[in-house]
């Protein structure tokens, strides 16, 4: 029987979380909530295969694309090329996935001759310690503890951090529709997207396994932030992360305490990839780093030559 794929929706994550987390990724896709955010940008479609693994087809300028199979480690080889196998005799084309998760990648250890496989590196994930974040501790982090100080310092007493509901998501919307006009229109393709997948989350919050926190200042929010939580790797997702960028600090702030808050125990920090804009891989940068989650392209040579 052939996969039947279909759009992915909130009330699947009943269905489809326990597939996440079940072997070593740390990618923002190995949690559900990245798919949800991006499928109106990347049309994610997704099927289940045999009670025991995730499938995924989407769709980018116009051409279908995988992604590596959510399942066991023992099972990746056989969703693999069940994937290479549908591709081949289903759409008449070589298989190809975008952002294949390091880990996978070295698992399956493709031949050569049958498979490129290249590493996607504007796509990369950042990776960070989670007490530092937290703490800022350091001279690495000094800067940013010092814009944070000095945030706190300006607006003392007129501050505070919540935790964010799906009541607040008029909030949100508000924060959203001014930080979406001081970006003008000369912005990157993929801005309105995500939008309106954080609306679309936010319609659907008390369905979704998400964490939001925001710091309201004279009562009105001027920063969110919103993520996620892989078991497995004992990692936080932060996947949005916005602030009225006027006010110094408050990146700092709300970076910090969305992590103490929601996340105060966790080891590792995924901060998603930069997508080859200088400024963010700047931005990332300073936050020092002790890893990357490396995604690679791969594509089949010809179809039917697994």
């Amino acid at each position: 029987m052939s996969l039947q794929f279909r759009p992915i929706e909130a009330e699947d994550i009943e269905t489809l979380a326990p597939f996440f987390g079940q072997r070593p990724n740390k990618t923002c896709d190995s949690v559900f909530l990245e798919s949800f955010l991006w499928r109106k940008y990347y049309h994610v479609r997704f099927a289940i295969s045999g009670g025991k693994a995730i499938q995924w087809l989407m769709r980018v300028n116009g051409e279908e694309w995988g992604a590596m199979p959510m399942c066991k480690a023992e099972d990746l080889s056989h969703y693999f090329y069940e994937m290479v196998h549908y591709f081949n005799e289903e759409l008449r084309q070589p298989y190809r996935i975008s952002l294949a998760d390091e880990e996978a990648v070295k698992a399956l250890n493709l031949d050569s001759e049958k498979y490129e496989v290249r590493e996607a590196e504007d796509l990369k994930d950042y990776l960070y310690d989670g007490e530092a974040l937290r703490t800022l501790s350091g001279k690495k982090l000094h800067k940013k503890k010092n814009n944070l100080n000095a945030f706190k310092k300006e607006y003392d007493g007129r501050y505070e951090y919540r935790r964010l509901c799906c009541s607040d998501r008029y909030d949100v919307w508000n924060f959203l529709d001014q930080w979406r006009e001081t970006k003008g229109q000369e912005v990157e393709e993929h801005l309105d997207y995500e939008i309106e997948g954080i609306h679309e989350v936010l319609k659907n919050c008390s369905t979704l396994s998400v964490k939001m926190g925001g710091i309201y200042i004279d009562k009105r929010l001027e920063a969110f932030s919103m993520g996620s939580y892989n078991p497995f790797e004992d990692m936080a997702v932060v996947h949005i992360e916005k602030a009225n960028p006027e006010i110094r600090g408050l990146y700092q702030f709300i970076n910090q305490q969305f992590l103490i808050n929601e996340f105060p125990e966790v080891k590792l920090i995924n901060r998603e990839d930069d997508m080859g804009i200088e400024g963010l891989r700047q931005a990332k940068m300073t936050y020092n780093p002790i890893g990357f989650a490396r995604k690679y392209l791969v594509k089949q040579r010809q179809a039917g030559v697994i």
